[in-house]
């Protein structure tokens, strides 16, 4: 019996050792000449693939610093909400500078950077509606993106809502314009997509949380996080990182906490 556990563990463990072995290292990385950055490919400003079918957005912007850090060429690989972690845990991305809000829970699946944007997620609804509290929100139709930090938020703060869950942003927001929801949870970018689609209708209502934006790297791998956080610690002190905020975020670069509890930004060694 003994020999048969052995056995099995022994098994799943082999099936484990093609992983690990298929992940690129940061020097197999500049090997090849390029980087594999996983951006969102649906909320520009964050980021967004434009009609000319290229990498745009903050992001976008992010990883092409970080690949000339490298001295490599960045290749995006466009992501939804819902399959970021995935894609940098089965090695489709050597990093993620994907719209990651930080969180304890994450921290326990990828590995952060030192944080490099800032995100208040909020509840928004057409300004005629009453939506600031929990109690306002008790059995309406709020959306959200599925996965994301403002699904986690929302159904903790609001638990009375009927919570619709959609792919994207994209789905989200358009959820709203359609009257397929009365609210949705979204992050600081919202406000201007809604916007420009219906001006002068909608708001952002009840605060959720504040939120900071990490590069994302697998659990364990010292020579990408140790990468991202010397680009981070030099570019976030230019002027082009300042100019890039100002372009996508609309905003001056806020004060990033030195430490966050239960998110480490370095792998103790």
């Amino acid at each position: 019996m003994f020999a048969r556990l052995l056995s099995g563990a022994a098994v799943i463990a082999a099936l484990a050792l093609p992983l690990a072995a298929q992940a690129r290292t940061v020097e197999e990385a500049k090997a090849s000449g390029t980087v594999r950055i996983g951006i969102q490919g649906d909320n520009c400003p964050w980021g967004c693939i434009n009609s000319a079918g290229e990498a745009d957005g903050f992001d976008a912007e992010m990883g092409r610093a970080f690949a000339e850090h490298l001295g490599v060429k960045a290749e995006f690989v466009p992501l939804q909400v819902a399959n970021r972690i995935p894609a940098l845990t089965t090695d489709k991305v050597d990093v993620l500078f994907a719209t990651m809000g930080m969180t304890a829970e994450r921290a326990q699946s990828i590995q952060y950077s030192r944080p490099y944007a800032a995100n208040q997620l909020s509840v928004l609804a057409p300004k005629d509606m009453a939506a600031a509290t929990a109690e306002d929100l008790a059995g309406k139709r709020v959306g959200v993106p599925r996965a994301s930090a403002q699904d986690n938020a929302l159904t903790a703060a609001v638990p009375n809502a009927e919570i619709m869950r959609f792919d994207d942003d994209a789905a989200t927001i358009q959820a709203l314009l359609s009257g397929q929801v009365d609210a949705v949870g979204g992050n600081q970018i919202y406000i201007q997509r809604l916007e420009a689609a219906k001006p002068g209708v909608y708001e952002n209502k009840m605060p959720l949380t504040a939120l900071y934006n990490g590069a994302g790297s697998r659990l364990g791998e010292a020579d990408w996080n140790e990468a991202l956080n010397s680009f981070l610690e030099a570019h976030m002190t230019s002027d082009a990182y300042k100019a890039t905020y100002d372009k996508w975020m609309q905003l001056t670069p806020p004060e990033f906490p030195a430490q966050m509890d239960g998110i480490p930004y370095t792998i103790a060694q």
